[in-house]
């Protein structure tokens, strides 16, 4: 196995954004998060993943401050892990991804999930990069300073 080469003193926020969050399990993980999975055997059973590979990737989540662990919000001895305020910051991360994802790796007509307002069951909007002014934007209209 490589060893995996921490990005975290980089000048760049992308690198140390995946730093922070580490691989694809861990989004999706977080992403299962946001759909209101709390539990270590919730997010077992939903991703099919590893007992091993689950606990590695939530503790390093934990340490990284994207979740803390919580009691139980039934009352069992069981611990929950919940978003913190950075983990919470990653959901249009999240919602990139899909509509992302929507646009480009699925066949026209082919079913794939939605994400919705929960008030009213109608598709959320489009994500719109927008410069201070309101503008959108689009990768050809910036330029990494700094």
């Amino acid at each position: 196995m490589v060893k995996r080469v921490s990005l975290w003193n980089s000048g760049c926020p992308v690198a140390r954004s995946l730093d922070a969050i580490g691989d694809w399990w861990s989004l999706l993980i977080i992403r299962d998060a946001f759909d209101g999975k709390r539990r270590f055997g919730e997010f077992q059973t939903g991703l099919g993943i590893s007992r091993g590979v689950l606990a590695t990737r939530l503790r390093d989540l934990v340490i990284r401050g994207i979740f803390e662990t919580a009691p139980a919000s039934d009352g069992t001895a069981y611990r929950e892990y919940v978003l913190t305020e950075k983990g919470r910051g990653l959901f249009p991360v999240i919602v990139a991804l899909r509509q992302w994802g929507e646009d480009f790796l699925f066949a026209a007509g082919e079913a794939h999930s939605s994400l919705v307002d929960r008030e009213n069951g109608v598709p959320i909007a489009r994500l719109v990069v927008q410069s201070a002014n309101g503008r959108p934007v689009n990768w050809q209209d910036t330029v990494v300073t700094g």
